[in-house]
């Protein structure tokens, strides 16, 4: 019962990630989106486009990056990815995924971690697709949401197109329409 007991504190622990408000607005809603909210966004997501990878994958360890890959800001909070890429920031949160991964049993928590450093890396085909993933439901928030998050922090297309490049790198079909979007919302004034 040892095993069953401690996966299900994991399960009650992780539920914070519910609390966890990130910076953009679901399209047509009128409230911040949190982090638990993303993973499920980011997972259908991948499903939904795993066709238009550059290279073959494995849609479940794509799945599972994805779950997991936001676990750490339990502790950390979320933080704009355009000033949160940082050493530090990453340093933080890989230590709160260690003490939520601590939590179960058996060497579940080896597997997970290799994952989310995996996806930290971005060097293996499921990993590039996973980070392009992730990129994609914060852009349609801002560019169906009148550049909400954009305008809040002084996010400029500079900086947009060049953190989101890293979509081509696993999608270079998605990042291809997603830059047509992001011209798109540059000759509607969303973004400057």
């Amino acid at each position: 019962m040892e095993a069953i007991e401690k996966a299900l504190s994991f399960i009650i622990e992780i539920e914070k990630l519910k609390d966890v408000q990130r910076k953009t607005k679901p399209v047509g809603l009128n409230r911040f989106e949190n982090s638990a909210e993303h993973s499920w966004h980011v997972c259908l997501c991948a499903l939904i486009l795993k066709d238009y990878s550059n290279d073959p994958i494995d849609i479940n360890r794509v799945l599972k990056m994805l779950l997991i890959h936001d676990l750490g800001e339990i502790d950390t909070g979320d933080t704009i990815i355009y000033s949160g890429e940082t050493n530090e920031t990453k340093t933080k949160e890989k230590k709160g995924l260690e003490r939520l991964l601590s939590l179960l049993p058996g060497s579940m928590n080896i597997e997970l971690m290799k994952l989310w450093e995996e996806f930290e890396s971005g060097e293996t085909a499921d990993a590039r697709f996973a980070k392009a993933i992730d990129r994609i439901p914060p852009l349609l928030h801002n560019i169906y949401g009148e550049g909400h998050s954009w305008k809040q922090y002084g996010i400029t297309k500079d900086q947009i197109f060049s953190l989101n490049a890293r979509i081509g790198k696993g999608s270079e079909k998605l990042w291809s329409e997603i830059s047509s979007m992001l011209e798109g919302a540059i000759k509607d004034g969303i973004l400057k």
